[in-house]
């Protein structure tokens, strides 16, 4: 008997299913790039507080000056986070004057709860 006969016997057998793509599309580069950037600015709890305020304001809008406060945060931080929440795409932001003004953007969350729950 040949040695060699022997080691190939224990070699595992190759599943020809396992190499096979699933036939579901991956992520291209850009989406997922994009989707991260989305959860990185959900990901601060002073973030979703701002989304919070913001979405329940009676207007549908907020200005920055009143947003500070409830946060118990300076003017400074409180911008910083807004600008990442408008950089994520989920916040508008409007210039009136000295204030800027932030609105939800319209299906944004929506848009988020799709990702999360891939509706």
């Amino acid at each position: 008997m040949n040695p060699m006969d022997s080691l190939q016997t224990l070699e595992p057998g190759v599943d020809p299913s396992c190499c096979v793509p699933s036939g579901t599309p991956a992520l291209s580069t850009e989406e997922a790039q994009r989707k991260a950037l989305v959860f990185k600015a959900l990901a601060d709890p002073n973030r979703l507080r701002l989304l919070s305020i913001v979405r329940a304001a009676e207007t549908g809008e907020s200005c920055v000056c009143d947003l500070t406060e409830p946060l118990d945060l300076g003017q400074p931080t409180v911008s910083h986070h807004l600008k990442i929440l408008v950089e994520a795409g989920l916040l508008h932001r409007e210039k009136r004057g000295t204030w800027a003004y932030y609105s939800i953007i319209p299906g944004a969350l929506e848009d988020v709860a799709a990702i999360i729950f891939g509706l």
